[in-house]
């Protein structure tokens, strides 16, 4: 082997050699690594070679394709909100039995709330110049001064009058049986016949006493448990409302503590707006109960109908009762009236206090409340009625109220959009939606044609470069 040929072949190794080392599929060394050798030769390893992976086919592009649902989307989402309304709805059933199992202790607290939310601004002025706990005892003393002035008010004119409302009822009876007398119907009530239905009723009412004095008797003791309920719920109520107004701060700054920190913001927002509504709807009804009653006082104390302060007691309590207390309150001024002065006066009364009660709807709630508690009478009505037959008078009064904080709350927390200016579109005539139907069926059919000429063209179009090519 001459020099030149072994030259040769050391210069083929050499070169397949640096074509293997730079290969891909070799790993390299690092040179801090490549002088260290391990101490058994079972350490060494193949290299591994990278896996390419192969473009995806249309098998596996079929495969690995997201699948539709079954079930169309809105009726997905339908189901959704249904189960969601279904859930909200057992959370508010399982609310009302608890609150329904512990009703004194809700009524409490549902007192204090609102005597809060009256004095509330009172003891923040008087907390300026004197300590914040001599603020609030000077504030509850005159509250129920204010209270106590009133019940004597009503008491004192009832027992004063008492009387001659009495002789004024016998004198209304006779009025209103001559009126039955004078109507085409025959309808003859003589005061005779009146004090004998009397008679009878009070003769029916001992002989069920003497019958039933055992039951009667269970009766009282029960009443007198129901004092006691009353007595421990005002108890209950004082103590709630006195920690209210000294550190009701302190008391939400600690629940807050206790929230995640991520949920504080939104729940006191939340909280400030539920509070600011129930609040000024307490403030506005107490204001506009109070100018209803100064005015219908005064009203029925200008006609001379008895015991005209107790009726403007009477329509100051039935402002509390929407939709309910004031005609309740009307009739019973009306009866009153009629008794002492006639079916005339009993008609300018209902008219008197019908007028103050426009002017409560029209002109007080909207510069009092404001938009404060801005619920459709819709709402108004059917939430009275619910709260009604649920939970009676208490049910009445509380709705109104409740329905307002949760829309204040449910307004903070929910973004709307923007609302609709524009006209609503009109619903489509039968032979519209037929022809827009049919259109579409010979847009399909077009469109089904052409792109079967495209794909003809185009197959043709690679025949005559594939014969070229082979020519």
């Amino acid at each position: 082997m001459t020099d030149s040929s072994r030259t040769s072949k050391f210069g083929n190794l050499k070169q397949n050699l640096s074509r293997f080392v730079r290969s891909p599929h070799v790993t390299q060394v690092p040179a801090t690594t490549r002088t260290s050798t391990p101490a058994h030769p079972a350490s060494y390893h193949t290299p591994r070679r990278r896996r390419v992976s192969s473009p995806p086919t249309k098998h596996s592009r079929a495969n690995t394709a997201v699948k539709r649902p079954d079930l169309p989307d809105w009726l997905r989402k339908s189901g959704l909100a249904a189960w969601a309304l279904i859930g909200i709805m057992i959370i508010v059933a399982a609310v009302v039995y608890a609150l329904a199992r512990v009703t004194p202790v809700f009524i409490a607290v549902f007192v204090a709330l609102v005597v809060t939310a009256i004095l509330n601004p009172v003891v923040n002025f008087l907390s300026r110049f004197i300590p914040r706990g001599l603020s609030v005892v000077l504030t509850l003393l005159g509250f129920f001064g204010i209270f106590a002035g009133l019940m004597a008010l009503v008491v004192n004119s009832v027992m004063g009058q008492w009387t001659r409302l009495a002789n004024q009822f016998s004198r209304g009876l006779d009025v209103i049986s001559d009126f039955l007398s004078s109507l085409p119907f025959d309808i003859k009530v003589t005061p005779q016949d009146v004090s004998a239905w009397m008679n009878d009723m009070i003769a029916k009412g001992q002989q069920y006493v003497q019958q039933n004095w055992s039951r009667l008797a269970s009766d009282l003791l029960s009443n007198v448990s129901a004092a006691a309920i009353t007595f421990t719920i005002a108890a209950l109520g004082l103590f709630i409302t006195i920690f209210f107004l000294l550190s009701g701060e302190k008391m939400w700054r600690w629940f807050l503590d206790v929230t995640p920190a991520r949920r504080r913001e939104p729940i006191h927002r939340a909280a400030l707006a539920g509070w600011d509504t129930f609040s000024g709807y307490a403030r506005g009804t107490m204001i506009v109960a109070a100018t209803d009653g100064l005015l219908a006082g005064i009203f029925l104390q200008i006609l001379g109908v008895p015991v005209a302060p107790a009726l403007g007691v009477l329509v100051f309590i039935g402002a509390f009762i929407p939709l309910i207390g004031a005609p309740a309150a009307m009739i019973i001024a009306m009866i009153v009236a009629a008794a002492s002065g006639g079916l005339m006066q009993a008609a300018i009364v209902g008219l008197g206090i019908a007028g103050i009660g426009q002017l409560e709807g029209h002109v007080l709630q909207p510069l009092i409340m404001g938009k404060q508690v801005s619920l459709h009478p819709v709402v108004v009505g059917v939430g009275v009625t619910v709260g009604t037959l649920t939970a009676g008078l208490l049910g009445a009064v509380i709705a109104i109220p409740i329905i307002g904080v949760i829309w204040s709350v449910f307004s903070e927390l929910y973004e709307r959009d923007a609302p609709i200016e524009d006209p609503l579109p009109e619903r489509r005539n039968a032979p519209d939606v037929e022809e827009e139907h049919e259109n579409k069926i010979g847009t399909r059919i077009v469109r089904f044609f052409r792109n079967r000429g495209d794909d003809e063209s185009e197959a043709d179009g690679q025949k005559t470069e594939a014969s070229a090519e082979v020519s």
